[in-house]
């Protein structure tokens, strides 16, 4: 059986790298909304415009990954539930092993996310299941 495990936490919190090491060591698939901010010299380009766009590429190639039976691991923030749903739908859908995992280490944003929005997410932030 396949598996699909989302990787949350606030932004700085180590979700990439939690995510990198199930790529090396297990082959994953790793995807996360803010690969569709990176341009081709690699440089990232955040644009809070197509936050709903980069969410949507998210999930679209976590379907590709799924149907060419690839284990994916997806590392976004995750705060509210309704966020984890479309992908636990997926897990059913599929027939896949759907583990939430949740990082809570304060690395710092490599992102530059303010503080202020740390902390609105933070008081958003709520238990999965």
């Amino acid at each position: 059986m396949g598996k699909l495990i989302l990787i949350r936490g606030l932004p700085g919190s180590g979700k990439s790298t939690l995510a990198q090491k199930f790529v090396k060591n297990d082959g994953f698939t790793h995807l996360e909304a803010d690969m569709y901010f990176v341009n081709k010299n690699g440089e990232y380009c955040f644009d809070p415009q197509l936050l709903s766009a980069a969410h949507d590429w998210c999930q679209k190639q976590t379907v590709r990954a799924l149907r060419n039976k690839q284990d994916v691991v997806v590392s976004n923030t995750f705060v509210q539930r309704w966020e984890i749903k479309p992908y636990a739908k997926l897990a059913k859908q599929f027939k896949v092993t759907l583990e939430v995992m949740e990082c809570q280490g304060a690395y710092g944003s490599i992102h530059d996310v303010p503080e202020e929005t740390i902390a609105k997410m933070k008081r958003r932030w709520q238990i999965w299941e």
